[in-house]
């Protein structure tokens, strides 16, 4: 094995990125930077790395190469942390073991580099964004020439296993994305989304289900579902056993959710204000009409959590306030810090999908999987690549991973009018700045008790963001609002079974202002204060939709009403629809 001169591997790896022009150099290597759009704020961020910087790194990088060098050559594989490099083959072999370790190096002081940048905040984090998609990319696990892993399958499967990647590759091809679980083994209706119940009512945009009480009694005031229209509902109803859904039922509510279409281009036109006003506020007409109720509990989970918000504020503004309580759980109100999203959303691209999209037509599902994945490319991305394509082994079946690649497609103009008026301007806290459904909407007017959920690992909805919606809620009430904080992250810590007593969450209603004067605790103190309990914070939000349900009276024996008859069986047609 030869290996380079330290010196002058060090001098040329550091040397590379000590300006513009040369960061401009480097990318244009990379097909993929290169076409990516981050890969043109690159090359024309004009960002600049101090000399002093430079060297001190170039330092560190020969000293730590230096001592990789000597482990080399004293026979001695080095030692490999990162679960990518876990097996014996590669570290039973110092060739690989190197391979892996020098590769970790580069990784790491590239890493360095961006962080180091002169530019500012946004533009420093987009840069160091791109940087570890390409870092990501380029590990030597994602390649058949430097996968020792791939290359002893290849071998004892005397080459069938390259067969089978090249056929899972073409068969993921077809279907526009890589394979995350055996999708054969999951259909929606036969053992995804089983909690019984009935479609009572649909237009173009959605399906309202009423589920099948599970209890003799009920809470006499309903409860209302709104899943993210980003995503199909059934996240929420897997299967029986961590379902959000079944458990709701359960703990003795009258359940109702709205089931989005996923749209087509008959949709193209659709709006914000009619996903609030046709879809929100509509199911909220009907779930009163229904159960005859003035109030029902509210609930939101993400995007959904904001369209709710949104059509609780325009409801106020026309002095009705349906809500006995109000449930979010990983929802933006105020997106001040929407974490690694952030690199996605600035003027230039908000324009960009705005002349595209605003006058009509629709935003890609399979363009919106694929900006989620490349938040965990790892993940979700190159640890397939190594499974499916290079060692040809078939995916395991997962249902949540089979629900992340079932796609939704989103209306061009809600999408535009979400991405300027939150992501980029977050004008939404702000009350009276925006206009919906005619109304000029302030969050603030809302009266209704609420309940936020968290995921302290979440790198969508950053707990701290969500955490400032108590300062937005009920100001003059802020006893009224309850936070509590889950382990784990946007999805694995909502789906969460009480059953499993897996994971833990945090509490402190000791932080709660005890007067609207009273100045609240902010999300690092309130976390330093909060007392941890093992297992599901789903009890405690059974607990909270008791003591806003009203009385219990006898379950109803028939979905719907009069007016509204039951059109089909849960989980109805519309959360089948695939994306075109």
């Amino acid at each position: 094995m030869k290996l380079p001169d330290p010196q002058a591997f060090a001098t040329s790896w550091t040397s590379q990125f000590s300006d513009p022009a040369q960061w401009q150099s480097w990318f244009n290597m990379v097909p993929d930077v290169q076409s990516h759009p981050i890969g043109a704020i690159l090359r024309d961020a004009g960002a600049t790395i101090k000399p002093d910087t430079i060297e001190q790194l170039k330092n560190e990088y020969l000293q730590q190469f230096g001592a990789l060098w000597q482990e080399v050559l004293s026979g001695k594989a080095p030692s490999l942390s990162d679960r990518r490099f876990s097996s014996s083959a590669w570290q039973s072999n110092p060739v690989t073991a190197f391979n892996a370790a020098s590769y970790l190096l580069n990784a790491k002081f590239l890493t360095a580099m961006a962080d180091a940048i002169d530019a500012a905040p946004q533009q420093k984090q987009k840069i160091r964004f791109a940087v570890q998609q390409v870092v990501d990319a380029m590990s030597p696990a994602n390649f058949l020439a430097t996968n020792p892993e791939a290359q002893q399958k290849l071998v004892e499967s005397k080459g069938e296993s390259l067969t089978k990647g090249l056929a899972n590759m073409l068969g993921d091809m077809q279907k526009g994305h890589i394979s995350l679980s055996d999708e054969s083994a999951f259909e929606v209706g036969r053992n995804l989304a089983l909690t019984p119940g009935h479609v009572i009512y649909e237009n173009d945009l959605f399906q309202l289900i009423q589920y099948t009480p599970a209890t003799a009694k009920v809470h006499e005031r309903p409860l209302l579902m709104v899943p993210p229209c980003i995503n199909k509902f059934y996240i929420l109803d897997l299967q029986p056993e961590n379902s959000v859904v079944r458990y709701a039922v359960e703990q003795g509510n009258t359940v109702f959710l709205v089931s989005w279409r996923n749209p087509d281009q008959s949709m193209a036109q659709v709006s914000w204000d009619d996903y609030v006003e046709r879809g929100v506020i509509n199911a909220i007409g009907l779930v009163r009409d229904i159960s005859g109720q003035d109030k029902v509990n509210a609930f939101g989970f993400c995007v959904g959590g904001t369209l709710v918000s949104t059509a609780l504020a325009v409801l106020a503004a026309r002095g009705e306030q349906p809500a006995a309580s109000l449930t979010l759980l990983t929802t933006f109100l105020d997106f001040s810090d929407t974490g690694v999203l952030n690199v996605f959303v600035d003027e230039t691209q908000v324009a960009l999908r705005e002349q595209s999209l605003k006058a009509g037509g629709l935003m890609p599902g399979r363009d919106l999987a694929t900006t989620f994945s490349s938040l965990r490319p790892n993940d979700l991305v190159w640890n397939y690549v190594q499974s499916n394509y290079l060692k040809g082994n078939e995916p395991v079946p997962f249902d949540l991973l089979y629900w992340n690649s079932d796609s939704t497609n989103l209306p061009g103009p809600m999408f535009c009018w979400y991405l300027r008026n939150t992501y980029l301007e977050n004008s939404l806290k702000e009350p009276g700045k925006l206009t919906v459904a005619g109304e000029k909407i302030d969050l603030s007017a809302i009266d209704a008790p609420a309940f936020i959920y968290a995921s302290r690992e979440d790198h969508i909805v950053p707990w701290t963001s969500a955490y400032s919606s108590l300062n937005i809620l009920n100001p003059k009430k802020p006893k009224a609002n309850r936070f509590v904080l889950g382990a784990s992250g946007h999805i694995a810590g909502v789906i969460n079974p009480a059953s499993k007593k897996k994971r833990s969450y945090w509490i402190n209603d000791e932080a709660t202002p005890k007067t609207a004067k009273a100045k609240r605790a902010d999300a690092d103190t309130w976390l330093q204060g909060a007392a941890e309990h093992a297992g599901s914070w789903w009890p405690e939000w059974a607990k909270f939709l008791a003591e806003h349900g009203g009385k219990d009276i006898k379950a109803p024996t028939q979905p719907g009403n009069a007016a509204y008859r039951p059109i089909e069986p849960a989980p109805g047609r519309y959360v089948k629809m695939k994306a075109d």
